[in-house]
């Protein structure tokens, strides 16, 4: 039986987006009674089209047969994406076996937050889920297929690239993962030697052999940060096949999930046998089933301004109360770095999303009737891929966990309620995630020091400025203000003050994102500094208080909200790595909690 705050969230939900929903729906189900787009188009159209494609010319001119577009984020700067490289050639083949075709309609960027921590290029991270919308929508504006291929997997490409989609939503979308690399140096162990960096225990010689070790070959990163929680999201929600976000790159299972997906999505095409446009199968449900997975895995805080920005690309409006209501019911079933000592290739052999979606489709938390690519049913997903004969088969996943340090039952759990938290209050709204922070530390009130930028931050931990109770308050890294960067490179800084024993919590309306650790953050801030929110009234000195328990950020000390609000020179935000691009950007973008989106 459905759990009664699941079915109360999803009909709130429901109820909310009936207008914009219907509306969305209409358009699409109108693309859809147009038919398949090649047969509109005109001889010319149609042979600049297919010139370049070969042995496949005369099938796509007959228009007989399924024609996938390929929207890819390849690159080989990147870990995750470098695997993409072969994935075109094989969906071409995978597509001809079965009588499809497959053209690579356009490429979209595909940016890393790890590379451009603490640099001037992260403040371009967030628009960039925006341009990757836009760019996906470039290569599928000629109009010539009848499905849809994603290969993307990181931070803001998976959620650029369901904006996409949902814009196509007449389409059938399968998403293809790359999966993460294989284990390497452990994350804690990493993290430790970050630590005693910034306190300069350690130089950069063993720094960077730590970071190398730990990063070490295709795939994502191996933590549960961003990247890995699109991943589950993909399947929670139904776009990827069951059991495919985790399977290493390279390997037999991969390549064989790689050609099933693609003959999948030509059977779900117009021209197939199960026509299935992504609209149907990205409903309100599948959302709060993504939610849900959210908080049962301890996933990334970025994913409470993505899921906004894609439910909303379908007409679907999610606020944050949604996430707090059904974080309340949704017990904490995994433990993946930072939220503990494994990372997602230990998770995945413990029983991984088919043991963890089967928990939860029996505690009643999930949505089991929801449309997805491999048909009706989130139960399919309990199932784990297996190859037989050449060819992928599904079969009965872990019935128990097989390591319960890392993956629990949800009648046993690490936590009875999920790892995020809505923070209200007199400072406005916020954030917080807590599944990784020790209960002693969910409240914190002490006098705040107030920085502009990180670096100030890095610089006065340098001179030795913290030296007692401290809530560090980083402002003006709002979306308005500088395309809302992570905040990530200030963890080893915030954890060493509170190994020292002080009392620490960072607010911020910038982002701190799924790599966060044990130091208590409220994040995503709104109303924004640039906006003038409360933020931009504290001074040094003022006590604040954030309470994960209560769910409150108040301002004690009395007389803050009478003061003007302080205004930055933001001027330093305008140009250098390509930000005089984005001016359009930060000027049209709106706040973090309707999705901070410029589409």
């Amino acid at each position: 039986m459905l759990n009664d705050t699941v079915d109360r969230v999803t009909d709130r939900i429901r109820t909310r987006s009936q207008l914009e929903r219907d509306a969305y729906l209409a358009r699409m189900r109108q693309a859809a009674e147009d038919g398949p787009a090649r047969a509109h188009l005109s001889c010319s159209g149609q042979a600049h089209a297919y010139a370049a494609a070969g042995q496949d010319k005369s099938a796509l001119a007959s228009q007989s047969a399924g024609n996938l577009g390929i929207i890819t984020a390849y690159n080989d700067m990147l870990s995750a994406h470098q695997p993409f490289e072969r994935f075109p050639q094989i969906i071409r083949d995978a597509a001809r076996d079965v009588g499809g075709t497959a053209q690579v309609a356009g490429g979209v960027p595909a940016m890393c937050d790890g590379v451009t921590q603490g640099t001037p290029g992260m403040e371009l991270s967030l628009f960039s889920r925006d341009v990757i919308a836009l760019a996906a929508g470039v290569g599928l504006s000629h109009n010539v297929f009848d499905a849809v291929v994603y290969l993307g997997v990181c931070d803001k490409i998976v959620p650029g690239l369901v904006i996409a989609a949902q814009a196509f939503g007449h389409l059938p979308s399968v998403f293809l993962p790359a999966g993460p690399m294989t284990s390497g140096l452990p994350n804690d162990e990493k993290a430790q030697v970050r630590q005693k960096f910034a306190a300069g225990e350690v130089g950069r010689e063993a720094l960077m052999a730590a970071e190398m070790a730990a990063y070490h070959g295709p795939g994502t990163c191996t933590f549960y940060g961003t990247a890995n929680t699109n991943q589950m999201l993909m399947e929670f929600m139904g776009l990827h096949l069951p059991g495919a976000s985790f399977v290493n790159p390279g390997t037999d299972l991969r390549d064989a999930l790689t050609v099933h997906g693609t003959q999948r999505a030509l059977a779900i095409s117009y021209l197939g046998n199960e026509y299935t446009p992504v609209c149907d199968v990205l409903d309100e449900r599948a959302f709060v089933n993504g939610i849900v997975g959210l908080h049962a895995t301890g996933g990334s805080t970025n994913l409470l301004i993505h899921l906004v920005a894609m439910a909303r690309a379908g007409g679907i409006l999610l606020d944050w109360q949604d996430f707090e209501e059904l974080a309340e019911v949704t017990p904490l079933l995994a433990r993946v770095y930072p939220n503990g000592l494994a990372d997602v290739n230990h998770f995945h052999a413990a029983g991984g999303l088919g043991f963890m979606i089967g928990q939860l489709l029996e505690a009643g938390l999930l949505h089991e009737g929801v449309q997805t690519i491999a048909g009706k049913g989130l139960g399919r997903y309990t199932r784990e891929p297996k190859i037989r004969e050449g060819a992928v088969h599904w079969e009965g996943g872990p019935g128990e966990t097989l390591n319960d340090k890392i993956l629990r039952p949800a009648s046993a759990p690490f936590q009875p309620t999920g790892g995020l938290k809505r923070l209200r209050g007199s400072l406005g709204v916020a954030v917080s995630k807590v599944s990784a922070v020790k209960p002693e530390h969910h409240v914190i009130e002490a006098p705040c020091r107030v920085f502009h930028d990180q670096e100030s931050v890095k610089a006065a931990y340098q001179a030795g400025e913290f030296t007692q109770d401290v809530i560090v308050v980083v402002r003006f890294q709002g979306p308005k203000a500088n395309g809302m960067p992570e905040l990530h490179s200030l963890t080893p800084v915030l954890a060493n003050l509170q190994a020292k024993g002080l009392k620490v919590a960072l607010l911020t309306d910038g982002r701190m994102s799924g790599a966060s650790g044990k130091v208590l953050s409220a994040i995503h801030v709104c109303p924004e500094a640039v906006s003038g929110g409360p933020i931009a009234k504290l001074q040094d000195g003022d006590v604040v208080r954030v309470d994960a328990v209560a769910g409150e950020i108040e301002i004690v000390t009395e007389g803050v909200l009478d003061r003007a609000p302080v205004e930055a020179d933001l001027s330093g935000n305008e140009h250098g790595q390509g930000r005089a691009l984005f001016a359009n950007f930060r000027a049209l973008v709106q706040s973090a909690d309707t999705g901070a989106s410029c589409v």
